[in-house]
């Protein structure tokens, strides 16, 4: 069994504890379900920002623990000070040192698009998203089958929230793809071996259908490598392990973007 498979089988666990302990008409009276979405489709593409998502985490299981000291108002704030485009909160516990108390404490104090980073596999879980603030939801394509993703992404788009599909290869994109989603993010980290290749974004950039807002995630540390697949085509960039791993990851963060700008503005005006 390898680690995603880990994952989705505690998941499913916890999917099953949580919908006993809290139904879904409690979720439904939370202050945040009827709030209006804020869409991390324009926040992303938006060209006076930066296409980065900032990611809070604690851990992983391919690297243990990462930040165990950073808060979340602190970081999330300085996060958006630094010019990212949104957030994506982890709020899975057992694997990452998250929990949905993170992303409330974020859409306290920030206005903008926050992805609910999680292992989505039921229904219960997206009412859960909305009723804590999120946005956007993550759908896993190694994770559901592509009928079953079909589902959880029109039962998203139903309460209002965007869905960010992830992939790791071109059978998964192939097999997955579906009207139903906003964002095709391409996961350069392999979950089953945790090996990570930016070849994987640029080999299939081109294969991921225009209407989509295209993201690449993981093992992205170099403002340069930013300006690579901005110019391969990528819209947004989900950054995280390379600004919590530093002591003041919003400090990290505006240094990343501020090289990220100018580099890309050099690039721009050798272009004219």
């Amino acid at each position: 069994m390898n680690i995603l498979d880990k994952i989705i089988a505690r998941k499913q666990e916890e999917v099953a504890e949580k919908s006993s302990l809290v139904p879904v008409k409690m979720l439904e009276k939370s202050i945040f379900f009827e709030g209006k979405v804020v869409s991390m489709k324009k926040y992303v593409t938006d060209p006076e920002k930066s296409g980065i998502i900032s990611e809070f985490k604690r851990k992983s299981p391919s690297k243990g623990l990462i930040n165990g000291a950073a808060l979340v108002e602190a970081v999330s704030i300085g996060y958006m000070q630094a010019g990212a485009s949104a957030l994506s909160i982890l709020t899975d516990t057992d694997f990452f040192g998250g929990s949905n108390a993170d992303l409330k404490e974020a859409r306290k104090f920030n206005f903008c698009p926050i992805l609910r980073k999680d292992f989505v596999i039921d229904e219960y879980q997206i009412i859960e998203a909305k009723s804590i603030g999120a946005d956007c939801v993550l759908l896993i394509a190694a994770a559901l089958e592509p009928t079953r993703l079909k589902e959880l992404a029109s039962f998203a788009k139903s309460l209002g929230l965007e869905v960010l599909m992830e992939v790791h290869d071109r059978e998964e994109l192939e097999r997955s793809i579906c009207d139903e989603l906003d964002l095709v993010g391409v996961n350069n980290r392999n979950l089953k071996t945790f090996d990570v290749s930016l070849e994987t974004s640029l080999e299939l950039v081109d294969k991921i259908p225009s209407n989509f807002v295209k993201i690449s995630e993981s093992g992205i540390s170099n403002p340069s490598t930013l300006v690579t697949l901005k110019q391969a085509g990528f819209d947004g960039f989900l950054i995280g392990e390379n600004f919590m791993k530093s002591s003041r990851p919003e400090q990290a963060a505006y240094n990343f973007i501020k090289e990220y700008k100018k580099l890309l503005a050099e690039e721009e005006k050798v272009g004219i």
